[in-house]
C-alpha cells in the first residue's frame, strides 16, 4: 500500500516528488526536440510533415490527458503516474530503433499517450496545496517543463551533434526508466481516499458532457478558450522554429546531410535552453510573488501581449542574420508562456470542486494537446509559403485572443 498524505511534511514531500517526477518526464522529452525535424527529413519528409508528427504527438495527449486524470480521481494519482511513465518509455524505446518515418510516428504517438499526465500531475498540486499557494504550486510544474527544456535540449543537442541522432532518444528512454524507479519507491498517493468520486466519474473524461459539465463552472469555459488558442500560436511557433533556424543559419553553408543535421540540432538547443532558463526564473521564482501583487486574472492578460509581441519579433530577429538577437525572442515567449500556464490553471482549479481536480484540469490540458495538434497542421504548409508565416499568423490570432481575456471573470469558488 503506498503512502499516503497526513501531514504537511508529506504534502511538500509529495509536491516534490511530482515536481522531480515531470522534470524527469520532461527532460526525456527535451532532449528529442532538437533532433526530431532533422531525424524526420532524414526519412524523407516535408516541411509539413515534420511538424504534423509533432502534432501527432499532441493528438494523444488530446484524447488521453482527461482519461489519465479522471481515472486517477478514482484510483490515485500514484498508479496513473507509474503507467503512464511506462507507457511513454515504451514510446522513447521505439523511436530509438524505428527505420521508417511510418513507424516513427506509431513511436511518438505512444510516448504522446504516456506523456499525456499532465492532468494528474496538476491534480497532485491541488491536492497538497490551498488556495493561497496554489499558483506557486502550479508554477512549480510549470517550473519542471522549464528545467526540462534547459536541460532536454542541450542534452538532445549533444548527443544528437556527438552521436547521432538516435542517440537523444535512447537516453529519453533511459530517462523515463529513472523516472519510473523513483516513481515507485518514492511518489506517496495524494488523493483522500475517503473521498468518494462523483458518479459522472464513471462516464467517458473525454466527451461533450464532460466539457458540458466543466464549463457549467463560472470562467471555466472562458479559461478552455484561452488555453486551446495561446497553445495553437505557441505550437505553431514550437515545429518551426527548428526549421527556421535551419533556413537561416545552416543550409547557406552547404555542408553535407550529416553535418547539417548535427549543427541545426545544436542551434535548435540552444535557443530552446534560452526558452527553458527563462520560463524557470518566472515559474519557479516569479510567478508567486506576481500573482499576489497582481492576480491570476490580470497576469493572464498581461502574458498574452507578451507572446503576440515575442512571436512577431521571431521572423524580425532571424532575418538580422544574428544569433544572439534572435535569442531575445526566446526569452519573451518564455516570459509570456511562464506566466500564461501556472496562471490558467490555478485560476481553474480555484473554480471548480475539489473531487473533479483531476478531470477539469485533464480536460484543460486536453485543450492544450488540441492546439498541439491543430497548430503543426497548418505550421508546416505556412512555413512553405513563407518562413515569417507560421509566427505572424500565432501573433495575429494572439491579438484575438487577448481581446476576448478582458472579459475574464473570478472564479465562483474559493478553496480552503
Amino acid at each position: 500500500m503506498a503512502k499516503t498524505l497526513h501531514t504537511e511534511a508529506d504534502k511538500k514531500r509529495a509536491l516534490f516528488l511530482a515536481f522531480l517526477t515531470i522534470f524527469l518526464d520532461l527532460l526525456g522529452f527535451g532532449i528529442i526536440i532538437p533532433i526530431q525535424p532533422f531525424f524526420a527529413e532524414s526519412f524523407g519528409a516535408s516541411p509539413t510533415l515534420v511538424t504534423v508528427l509533432g502534432g501527432s504527438y499532441s493528438l494523444m495527449q488530446f484524447l488521453f490527458a482527461p482519461f489519465w486524470g479522471r481515472l486517477s480521481d478514482r484510483i490515485g494519482r500514484r498508479p496513473i503516474i507509474l503507467m503512464s511513465v511506462f507507457v511513454a518509455m515504451i514510446g522513447h524505446v521505439l523511436f530509438s530503433v524505428t527505420s521508417s518515418l511510418a513507424m516513427l510516428f506509431v513511436a511518438r504517438m505512444i510516448a504522446g499517450f504516456g506523456n499525456a499526465n499532465l492532468g494528474t500531475a496538476q491534480a497532485i498540486v491541488s491536492d497538497t496545496t490551498d488556495s493561497s499557494s496554489r499558483a506557486k504550486g502550479m508554477g512549480l510544474i510549470g517550473m519542471a517543463f522549464g528545467l526540462g527544456f534547459v536541460f532536454g535540449p542541450a542534452l538532445g543537442g549533444f548527443l544528437g551533434s556527438t552521436y547521432g541522432v538516435r542517440a537523444p532518444s535512447i537516453a529519453a528512454a533511459v530517462l523515463q526508466g529513472l523516472n519510473l524507479l523513483l516513481a515507485f519507491w518514492l511518489l506517496p498517493e495524494t488523493r483522500d481516499p475517503s473521498r468518494e468520486v462523483a458518479v459522472h466519474g464513471r462516464r467517458a473524461p473525454l466527451s461533450l458532457a464532460a466539457f458540458r459539465r466543466a464549463i457549467r463552472h463560472e470562467g471555466v469555459g472562458s479559461l478552455f478558450s484561452i488555453t486551446l488558442v495561446a497553445t495553437l500560436a505557441f505550437a505553431m511557433m514550437e515545429q518551426t522554429i527548428g526549421l527556421l533556424v535551419q533556413a537561416i543559419w545552416v543550409t547557406p553553408l552547404g555542408l553535407d546531410l550529416d553535418a547539417s543535421t548535427r549543427l541545426a540540432a545544436k542551434l535548435t538547443g540552444y535557443c530552446l535552453i534560452v526558452v527553458g532558463v527563462t520560463a524557470t526564473v518566472v515559474q519557479g521564482g516569479l510567478i508567486g510573488p506576481l500573482v499576489k501583487r497582481l492576480g491570476e486574472r490580470r497576469l493572464i492578460r498581461i502574458s498574452l501581449w507578451v507572446l503576440v509581441i515575442a512571436l512577431a519579433t521571431v521572423p524580425l530577429f532571424a532575418e538580422t542574420g544574428r544569433f544572439p538577437v534572435f535569442l531575445l525572442s526566446g526569452a519573451l515567449l518564455a516570459i509570456g508562456s511562464g506566466l500564461l500556464t501556472p496562471s490558467t490553471n490555478s485560476l481553474i482549479s480555484k473554480s471548480i470542486g475539489e473531487d473533479e481536480q483531476g478531470g477539469v484540469l485533464g480536460l484543460n490540458q486536453s485543450l492544450s494537446s488540441l492546439g498541439r495538434v491543430l497548430g503543426p497542421l497548418v505550421a508546416g504548409a505556412l512555413f512553405e509559403y513563407s518562413r515569417a508565416a507560421p509566427f505572424l499568423t500565432g501573433a495575429l490570432i494572439l491579438v484575438i485572443v487577448g481581446l476576448f481575456a478582458r472579459r475574464l471573470g473570478a472564479p465562483a469558488r474559493t478553496a480552503a
